[in-house]
């Protein structure tokens, strides 16, 4: 397994977000399956998920999510509870 560190902007990341329950998330321009049958639901609590807002807003680093490429899409194998946290706040679903 090769693994590849890349940089990815989160207008890039937010991309054609769709949450469609349990239909599946997508994002990264409808690249990104960020709910993946192996994956649990989203659970984080307000702090939590303010927290990963506040890190970016801040410009500090997140920790590394791992994408699996699967055909010519991607699958989010960890940080989902992270990615969808920026997905629902860009998309305005809440604020901080």
């Amino acid at each position: 397994m090769k693994i590849l560190l890349r940089n990815i902007k989160v207008s890039e990341l937010v991309a054609d977000y769709e949450d469609r329950g349990e239909e599946g998330v997508r994002g990264y321009g409808g690249r990104l399956n960020i709910r993946p049958a192996y994956q649990r639901e989203f659970i984080y609590k307000d702090k939590q998920r303010n927290e990963v807002i506040n890190t970016v807003r801040r410009n500090f680093p997140l920790n590394t999510m791992y994408w699996a490429v699967v055909e010519n899409e991607f699958e989010l194998m960890d940080g989902q509870q992270r990615t969808v946290s920026i997905c629902q706040y860009v998309q305005g679903d809440f604020a901080v």
